[in-house]
């Protein structure tokens, strides 16, 4: 049987376009599961899964939640709000506290960057990194390239335009690896702002006007702005920023083209 060639799911920087491929096809498989009146499947029946947040998450939490007990897996949900972390207790003493009870793997939500790679190292169950700080996103980047394979069949000379909150955006970083292996062309927009300094040596291309990236893109996925992650203003006002780059039918009817959208805002996200 096929498997990844990574032992964790740490980040798209990680994985080899067999990988990719492997994650497409299983997902294409479940695809057909989950249009079934009976969803379930026994793939993870016997395994238990830790769901470790340490960051507030609603959809994220859930949906890996509602996958896990899909697959027949055993689930445990922790909440640092609720536990020990609040008397001073660390990362590491909390996930062995919980590995006691015979997890055998791990998902975690935390607020600082490189968190679930500090884990990997410490302790013998599989991670999944849910989201670390402004860093990476994995499974949101898979499941955004997935999107973009049902829609497009081929990423080899795609062009993907990234627009908005670049600099804290772990979904971005995670979808620039990804694409960028899978053979696309990548764009980033925004103000300057919100650019990371180092963002072109990341092999993408930079644009500032919204309408120019749009008009270059085969697929637009626009970010919300990650203003809880903000400690200053980078820009004057939303009005503002939704004026010049905020996106909205009349600007995409101009377009001579049609392109794959997806506008993520914190209540929506979907492609289109």
């Amino acid at each position: 049987m096929a498997s990844l060639s990574v032992p964790h799911l740490l980040g798209t920087q990680d994985l080899t376009l067999n990988d990719f491929e492997l994650i497409f096809e299983t997902a294409d498989n479940f695809k057909e599961i989950i249009n079934r009146p009976i969803k379930k499947v026994p793939s993870l029946r016997d395994i238990t899964i830790a769901n470790v947040f340490f960051e507030n998450s609603t959809r994220t939490r859930i949906s890996f939640e509602l996958a896990e007990k899909r697959l027949s897996a055993d689930t445990i949900n922790f909440s640092s709000s609720q536990s020990s972390v609040k008397k001073g207790e660390t990362l590491l003493d909390t996930v062995n506290n919980i590995l006691a009870m015979k997890v055998d793997m791990i998902v975690m939500r935390h607020a600082s960057p490189g968190a679930p790679h500090f884990l990997s190292k410490h302790i013998d169950a599989k991670i999944v990194n849910a989201g670390d700080g402004t860093h990476e996103h994995p499974t949101q980047a898979l499941l955004d390239a997935f999107s973009i394979r049902l829609k497009h069949k081929s990423f080899k000379g795609l062009k993907v335009a990234i627009i908005g909150d670049i600099l804290h955006s772990r979904v971005a970083l995670s979808n620039i690896f990804a694409l960028n292996k899978l053979g696309a062309e990548v764009m980033v927009c925004g103000p300057n702002t919100l650019l990371p300094r180092y963002i072109k040596s990341l092999g993408v291309q930079v644009e500032l006007d919204v309408f120019k990236a749009l008009q270059w893109c085969d697929v637009a996925n626009v970010l919300r702005i990650q203003l809880e992650r903000q400690q200053i203003k980078y820009f004057p006002s939303l009005r503002e920023y939704s004026i010049y780059y905020g996106i909205n039918k009349r600007m995409l009817d101009r377009l001579d083209k049609k392109i794959t959208s997806c506008i993520r805002d914190p209540s929506i996200a979907a492609w289109s």
